[in-house]
């Protein structure tokens, strides 16, 4: 599976760490660099929606938000689609998913490819905040031939409508932002997914939930153990098959992309698989746990900068328990 261009959206409005001191949170700037290294993150909320209600009703979330989550897969599409030199005629499928989705029903994909005016197959594939690494999984999976020459997959995340703004254990973290990423299961591109993995472990199922019309809710503490441990055994993972591949090859040569849950525990990975700061790519300081859009849009970002090196390894965690890596190779196009 080829990767031939990623691209990004995050909504103009920002939330300070003042501002959440401002809106009456007993916490302060220093208090949340120290916990999780996050200074600001974006929403789809109007500011004054959030300081007049602090999101007491998910539902008035729904109706105050300027963006549905179909406009901003929009906007991340149309970005991956010029990077990667294509237009929505050429894209044949459509995958999407993550944390919190507008609607029940019709899947998400679905409305992002009619905002698009894309005519094709759309479907969901969810995993919570693993969803990119777990469609990678799956698609790479799948016979070629059963699939189109392009797929576009997006990761719409604007999971601020779910958070309860009185609880500042929660609202320090979430941000929102949306990937997309064009793939060619034969059309060779930049990149080339060599490796992916998908783990589960469904009795931690109750630790991290966002219910129909409810807050987004997590064991911290437990969640965190697990995300540390288990994003650093999918990067460590990956970097076996990348070292194998042949004896040229050295473990600083491997950039690692983890879950953008919160700094600190992304530099609690880094430390324990040894990835040199300049091998170490993120945005969560500035752009707040995005969920299954925070990997992706880290790549997207950093997309032309020739320090992504040769190889990156993604490595994320998500709620379910679940846990996703893949490996990505440049071609000698990308190079």
């Amino acid at each position: 599976m080829f990767l031939h261009a990623l691209g990004h959206f995050h909504p103009e409005n920002l939330i300070t760490n003042a501002f959440l001191q401002e809106i009456g949170l007993e916490t302060n700037d220093t208090w949340i660099i120290e916990r999780v290294g996050i200074r600001t993150r974006h929403t789809v909320l109007p500011l004054d929606y959030i300081r007049e209600t602090r999101n007491r009703d998910v539902r008035g979330a729904q109706e105050a938000a300027l963006y549905s989550n179909a406009e901003t897969g929009k906007r991340a599409a149309l970005m991956a689609l010029e990077r990667a030199g294509r237009s929505v005629k050429d894209v044949g499928m459509v995958v999407a998913g993550g944390c919190s989705p507008d609607e029940c029903i019709p899947a998400e994909a679905c409305r992002i490819a009619e905002a698009l005016n894309i005519d094709a197959p759309a479907v969901d594939l969810n995993a919570a905040c693993s969803s990119f690494c777990a469609q990678l999984h799956f698609l790479d999976s799948m016979k070629p031939e059963r699939l189109p020459d392009f797929i576009l997959v997006v990761n719409p995340e604007n999971s601020t409508r779910v958070v309860d703004y009185s609880d500042r254990s929660s609202c320090v973290l979430w941000g929102d932002g949306t990937s997309a990423a064009v793939l060619s299961p034969r059309i060779p591109g930049p990149w080339r997914i060599t490796q992916t993995l998908l783990g589960g472990d469904p009795s931690g199922a109750d630790k991290v939930k966002v219910p129909r019309a409810g807050h987004f809710t997590q064991q911290g503490a437990a969640v965190q153990t697990f995300a540390i441990k288990r994003a650093t055994e999918t990067f460590l993972t990956l970097r076996e098959h990348y070292l194998a591949a042949s004896p040229e090859r050295t473990a600083e040569g491997l950039s690692l992309i983890g879950h953008q849950a919160n700094l600190r525990m992304l530099e609690s990975v880094q430390r324990r698989t040894g990835v040199a700061d300049a091998r170490h790519f993120y945005n969560v300081d500035r752009r707040g746990n995005c969920g299954a859009s925070g990997a992706p849009t880290v790549l997207s970002e950093n997309w032309d900068d020739p320090r992504l090196g040769d190889a990156v390894a993604l490595a994320v965690v998500g709620s379910g328990l679940t846990w996703a890596g893949a490996l990505l190779e440049r071609t000698p196009a990308g190079a």
